[in-house]
């Protein structure tokens, strides 16, 4: 009997990690029924992350609580932050501020604030330490929309507060960060999936703006305003700008790291979290997938992180994804429901048929 460990992450606006895997499972039943399966959902810091702790850790609780939607005039999102028994609070920026909350999309105006709303919350029920998931960010703010809710005060040439999200930040003329509030006593750590620099090429605006809506010309404003806001932070700050992960959800990145949070591995303590080690451990094969596998996923997401942890027992790995637009290397077999479906329009309509057929199809090619 084969043991197979089955660790995706979400499928991004289609399908949760949960229900992927459950797919997955389900169509490699119709081929392999006999062979022992072992589900375990990922999440690398982005959408779904919430729902991985909880369904890992005994005991983790629900906290909810309705923050404002990711630009001013949305409406307020009812959504939650996880309580863990051991006093950690952990707030999801997808669940808070994220892109599938807002449509049509608004790169220019989309904010950070609801994260910063959940933070507090966090904050004031008296959590001993934040893990602080990002990704599936709407927004390219730099993270000023949480710190102003935190405490901190972007200002124009009149002392007057400037509107929230990236286009209030081309009147930013003063920055103070005297008023954020204080970490809680055993810190935050920012869960990113990517280690993009804030600035240039590969920074914020230039990778992810795209994706949040930005054509050419508002990547190049979007660029410009938060090279503003570098330039108008203190002096010690500044420097944070280049560090790997600034650029994450937009610059949300910085806008932690600037509070004084320390950048840790998304994917990484997911995994730990939900047991992964020890579940691949005896394994014969591991599944992981993602929505699209590109030249992003190589840069600690989760298919990468649960590929090194099955290489590093000696587990061999498969890849289903949405669409695969980049070599997968470190896989042994790889397939894309864009293919199964016949188009990438199909696979989404349908993501959790075509996952099926995706584990069905892994399990006749390697099972």
């Amino acid at each position: 009997m084969t043991r197979v460990v089955i660790a995706p992450d979400s499928f991004k606006g289609t399908a949760s990690a949960a229900d992927a895997a459950a797919a997955l499972a389900a169509g490699w039943r119709t081929v392999q029924p006999a062979d022992e399966l072992v589900v375990r959902p990922m999440a690398d810091g982005g959408e779904g992350t919430l729902d991985a702790f909880e369904s890992a850790v005994p005991g983790a609780r629900r906290m909810p609580i309705t923050v404002r939607g990711p630009v001013s005039v949305a409406a307020p999102v009812a959504t939650h932050w996880l309580l863990l028994p051991d006093g950690t609070g952990i707030v999801e920026l997808a669940a808070t501020s994220g892109i599938t909350l807002l449509d049509p999309l608004a790169p220019l105006d989309a904010h950070t604030a609801g994260f910063g709303d959940a933070i507090a919350a966090a904050l004031d029920a008296g959590v001993s330490r934040l893990l602080l998931a990002l990704g599936g960010s709407a927004s390219t703010d730099g993270g000023t929309g949480a710190l102003a809710v935190l405490g901190a005060r972007f200002v124009d040439a009149a002392g007057a507060s400037i509107p929230l999200g990236n286009r209030g930040l081309g009147a930013l003329a003063h920055v103070d960060l005297s008023g954020l509030r204080p970490l809680p006593a055993g810190g935050a750590v920012i869960l990113s999936d990517v280690t993009n620099p804030l600035l240039g090429a590969d920074g914020a605006a230039a990778v992810f703006g795209p994706q949040k809506g930005a054509d050419a010309a508002t990547v190049e404003v979007l660029e410009q305003h938060l090279a503003r806001l570098v330039g108008l932070v203190p002096d010690e700050v500044r420097p944070l700008a280049a560090a790997p992960g600034a650029g994450a959800a937009g610059g949300a990145g910085f806008g932690l790291l600037a509070w004084g949070a320390e950048m840790g591995g998304g994917a990484e303590l997911v995994a730990r979290a939900v047991g992964l080690p020890e579940a691949i451990a005896g394994a014969d094969l591991v599944i992981t997938g993602e929505g699209r596998f590109d030249g992003q996923s190589e840069a600690g997401k989760a298919p990468t992180v649960v590929a090194s942890l099955a290489r590093d027992a000696g587990v061999p790995t498969a890849l289903a994804a949405g669409a695969i637009t980049a070599e997968p290397r470190g896989f042994a077999v790889s397939v894309a429901l864009s293919e199964l479906a016949g188009g990438g329009a199909a696979a989404m309509a349908e993501p959790l048929r075509w996952l099926v057929a995706a584990g069905a199809e892994l399990a006749r090619t390697v099972g």
